[in-house]
């Protein structure tokens, strides 16, 4: 089984949103095959909690109004760390860079194809991880 068009229309309008609010490192995934309660992830980070809420409203906005999409539910807004928004069909996770690093939810879930984005959101790839890498080389310097 693969993601339904529904899903992976969802899931492209949902990554470039979270482009032009400059989200990092978004990549989604087909996971249709290995769980029955959805059909595709979609994840993106953020260097700060307003950003990831920024991202998280520019989803919902363009979802809504493009697709005419609501989630049925939202879970993680109150500390801005790791928002969770789901639309039955995909699933959106919005994580702080920190947090993206330490869970690496790409890690449970790269032997599920990986679904095409538009080009804005790929090349948004790598800049967590090299956030990252500068965060923790900081704070090795600082002990």
């Amino acid at each position: 089984m693969t993601a339904t068009a529904r899903s992976t229309e969802l899931i492209r309008s949902a990554a470039q949103a979270a482009a032009d609010k400059l989200a990092h490192d978004i990549i989604a995934y087909d996971v249709s095959d290995v769980l029955s309660i959805t059909d595709a992830f979609l994840v993106a980070s953020a260097p700060n909690d307003r950003q990831v809420k920024a991202i998280v409203d520019a989803i919902e906005e363009t979802l809504l109004k493009e697709l005419d999409a609501k989630p049925v539910r939202r879970e993680g807004e109150r500390d801005g760390r790791w928002v969770l928004l789901d639309y039955v069909d995909i699933v959106v996770h919005v994580q702080h860079s920190e947090e993206r690093v330490f869970y690496a939810l790409e890690r449970l879930w790269k032997d599920c194809p990986e679904i095409e984005l538009p080009e804005d959101a790929v090349a948004t790839r790598g800049k967590a991880a090299a956030h990252a890498q500068a965060t923790a080389a900081a704070e090795a310097g600082e002990d």
